[in-house]
């Protein structure tokens, strides 16, 4: 059965996703909406000797695929000291976001760009592209979009992570979504099982406890089930909410 973990902004993640009943965690190393990552230090090293299982998801603030060099530049800096950082604390894979171009700007280009980001990016870690829900020049919204991308970065090394609110908001339904990814990547490393408070397609990405949004249970379960990957739910709460998600999402998968 597939380990089922938690995302956690909180200073113990590891002790607070055990308190969860959480198989594996999942945080970030610095303010999510920052440009600074700070010295890793004692509490990463604290974390990393714990058997816990480990991701870390990168700042939001990355855009590979930007074609202005002030967003660009510094988002292959971040991401490469986000990689290390992750290593620090003993970490699995780090997630980054796909990223967009702007309206003026050529998709293809994008895809260029994240291309030159891997080849210069030395990670000791994993990287996985999650797909994202929103925007119309997206490197990773719709399945076509996320196929020319990996016509380019696909040889790098490259992982991937599924997220189904992303994908239901994106527009992308879940029936089938494991195998038409797979049909593009190759792989699933990862998947966020997050239910979605918006309507299909809605380009919004607003995560639900599992069961109370607009995807149900039963189709997140179905994904898991069908990537065999391990899984972390990004819900919203607290303790008892997750440890709810935890389980209900074990449940389903037969634990």
């Amino acid at each position: 059965m597939a380990m089922v973990g938690i995302h956690l902004d909180l200073d113990e993640p590891v002790d607070e996703a055990a308190a969860r009943d959480a198989d594996c965690v999942q945080f970030f190393v610095s303010d999510p909406k920052g440009w600074r990552i700070p010295p890793p230090g004692e509490r990463a090293a604290r974390i990393a000797a714990t058997g816990m299982t480990k991701y870390v998801h990168a700042p939001y603030t990355i855009n590979l695929a930007s074609g202005n060099n002030r967003i660009r530049i510094p988002s292959r800096k971040i991401l490469a000291e986000t990689c290390a950082a992750a290593a620090a604390f003993g970490a699995t894979a780090v997630i980054v976001h796909g990223g967009h171009v702007t309206a003026d700007d050529d998709v293809k280009e994008g895809f260029l760009r994240w291309r030159k980001a891997l080849e210069r990016l030395s990670s000791p870690v994993q990287l996985l592209l999650e797909n994202t829900a929103g925007g119309n020049h997206a490197m990773a919204r719709r399945l076509d979009a996320l196929a020319g991308l990996w016509e380019q970065v696909g040889d790098l090394g490259l992982g991937f992570c599924l997220d189904t609110c992303h994908a239901h908001a994106g527009g992308e339904g879940l029936d089938g979504i494991v195998d038409r990814v797979k049909a593009i990547t190759g792989r699933i490393d990862l998947v966020h099982a997050n239910d979605s408070k918006d309507a299909a397609g809605s380009g919004r990405d607003r995560h639900e406890n599992l069961g109370r949004g607009r995807i149900g249970l039963e189709a997140i379960a179905a994904v898991v089930a069908e990537a065999g990957t391990p899984a972390i739910c990004e819900t919203p709460g607290e303790r008892d909410d997750h440890r709810v998600d935890i389980e209900a999402l074990r449940e389903r998968l037969g634990g």
